[in-house]
């Protein structure tokens, strides 16, 4: 099952959420039958918030994330429910949260698991972050962290309201733990992360690693990792990819993956059957005149939806 989920409301710049029409179109123009082999759905966005202009410094458009997460929350409960696996597909990189809470609210007793392929580590609170884009806090969310000791904004009244409804959504209380997070390729973080990073000793594969072991390797070392967990949600942000290809989302970094490298990773991340869930994100189509980052994103989507069908083949014929 295909879940479409048009949501730029944690983002800095704006068109991620113009992400997922890229993607089809790209799947078109490489005469791929990928949307129509599989069923889809749209989760409801609430992009019409930003034209109300940010609100709360320290956490844009909170209000409208909290909707968001509650809402991609539940459709992927639904289709775990159902027994579906959830190919998401998704704007900004906030929502995946919901994601991560689904995942927990279908499975509340199961130990989950987190590999977060991304050039950012994403565990600012609105007490830490610089920008106050909320793409940036998604792991703090899922693992009900405030980060008080590195505070250096004082967000007041709604905010912190908001923020401490986030974490509930799904079911109360942390959705995951943070050593049962992986980084890969994680590369642009400040001293508030740093500091949770080495705090919590999370798993951390740099960019490097994955071009002198290879992506097969670093894949298993990743699933070697998280060994004692129960489940795994793979959660790819395009950024992840060097800046000299990846131009068309909102924050590209250097010193990135190769398309090639990141299909490899996530394709044999996938084999595992423990892994439930998996997710593209953050391209934006705005910054990208011949679509070429989306095209990277599908031809690694197609890839991994071959894996997990073949997965799934090799379970009923075994």
């Amino acid at each position: 099952m295909i879940i479409e989920v048009k949501s730029e409301i944690g983002a800095g710049t704006r068109g991620a959420s113009l992400g997922v029409e890229a993607i089809k179109i790209a799947s078109l123009d490489m005469k791929s039958d990928l949307f129509r082999q599989y069923e889809s759905v749209e989760v409801d966005n609430v992009n019409e918030l930003l034209f109300d202009g940010a609100e709360h410094a320290h956490a844009k458009f909170i209000d409208g994330v909290l909707i968001m997460e509650e809402r991609v929350c539940l459709e992927v409960y639904e289709q775990l429910f159902d027994g579906y696996f959830p190919l998401v597909i998704s704007g900004d990189h906030s929502t995946a949260y919901g994601t991560i809470a689904g995942i927990k609210k279908a499975h509340p007793k199961k130990r989950l698991g987190v590999v977060w392929i991304d050039a950012h580590a994403d565990i600012h609170t609105p007490y830490t972050t610089p920008s106050g884009n909320m793409h940036g806090m998604t792991l703090a969310m899922a693992c009900g962290l405030d980060n008080f000791e590195c505070k250096v904004n004082d967000p007041k009244g709604e905010t912190t309201d908001y923020w401490e409804q986030i974490k509930t959504v799904g079911i109360p209380g942390p959705k995951l733990l943070p050593e049962d997070i992986v980084y890969i390729s994680v590369r642009d973080f400040e001293k508030p992360e740093n500091y949770l990073i080495n705090k919590y000793n999370i798993n951390f594969i740099e960019t490097e690693e994955v071009k002198k072991a290879g992506p097969v390797t670093i894949a298993q070392r990743t699933l070697q990792m998280l060994s004692h967990c129960d489940l795994i949600y793979v959660s790819f942000d395009v950024d992840s990819i060097d800046s000299r290809i990846s131009r068309g989302t909102g924050t590209p970094v250097p010193n990135g993956l190769t398309v090639e490298e990141a299909k490899i990773l996530n394709v044999s991340l996938c084999k595992d059957p423990r892994v439930c869930a998996w997710e593209v994100c953050e391209v934006n189509p705005t910054l990208d005149s011949e679509n070429k980052m989306a095209e990277s994103a599908f031809e690694i989507l197609e890839a991994v939806s071959k894996s997990i069908v073949n997965r799934y083949t090799l379970t009923v014929n075994g």
